[in-house]
């Protein structure tokens, strides 16, 4: 139902979005499980079943889709913000980046200002799950800390370096399932950034050993998940 083309799309435009809107990482990556791990796979069955706003998804085009992105980075942000973004932040994006005149007019403010139609129908897609202390950045935030705590060499792990592999793992389509494992994924993400920021005559610390215990994941599934991160880490673009 949703193209790969579309999806890709769409997942750059929330990583786009979230730039503009300036909004935190924890924010970012919230909305990015809302929409990518939960909404994306949700969509088609939902769509079969039966539902009063079913109508606003005939047809589902690239356009409702980024309407869809901008809604999950307001619900992140009303979670985690102590002032959530501003309707007007969200319109004024919705104008100069939405094509379809249908999601930009005065019925767009109208239905996001009171949280009617579109929110409530993303809302019923996700079945109302919008918990987000289950989600990969959380762990891999955590984890970046603790090892600061324990090891020096834990300074010198690029954090922005986790969060532009976990943008690349949302990308590719065929690399989306291991958001399903955020612990896993996280301490692998770590143990990558690790081998590619850290310099290599600083690479005394059992990194592995460490992150096997810290995240509670097992070893050969943090070789096989770190190992398939390089893979697309690394293939020319």
């Amino acid at each position: 139902m949703i193209s790969s083309c579309s999806r890709l799309n769409t997942i750059e435009f929330l990583i786009k979005s979230s730039q503009h809107l300036q909004v935190s990482p924890i924010v970012k990556y919230s909305a990015f499980s809302f929409f990518a791990d939960r909404f994306l796979p949700s969509l088609p069955p939902f769509i079969k079943g039966a539902s009063s706003l079913n109508w606003l998804l005939q047809p589902v085009t690239e356009s409702t889709l980024q309407l869809f992105v901008l809604i999950s980075i307001w619900i992140s942000s009303k979670i985690h913000d102590s002032k959530p973004l501003s309707v007007a932040s969200l319109k004024f994006l919705a104008d100069n980046s939405i094509n379809e005149q249908h999601f930009t007019n005065r019925n767009f403010l109208e239905a996001v200002c009171k949280q009617i139609h579109w929110e409530v129908l993303f809302m019923q897609v996700l079945n109302f799950e919008i918990g987000t202390a289950n989600i990969a950045f959380s762990f891999l935030d955590e984890l970046w800390i603790q090892i600061k705590g324990v090891a020096k060499v834990g300074e010198l792990i690029n954090f922005e370096a986790c969060m532009e592999i976990m943008d690349l793992l949302y990308e590719k389509e065929e690399t989306a399932f291991l958001y399903r494992s955020p612990h896993s994924l996280a301490a692998s993400i770590l143990v990558v950034s690790y081998v590619m920021t850290v310099p290599k005559q600083k690479w005394e610390f059992p990194v592995l050993a460490w992150v096997n215990f810290a995240a509670s994941c097992k070893e050969e599934d943090i070789i096989k998940m770190a190992t398939e991160i390089l893979k697309h880490v690394l293939e020319p673009c």
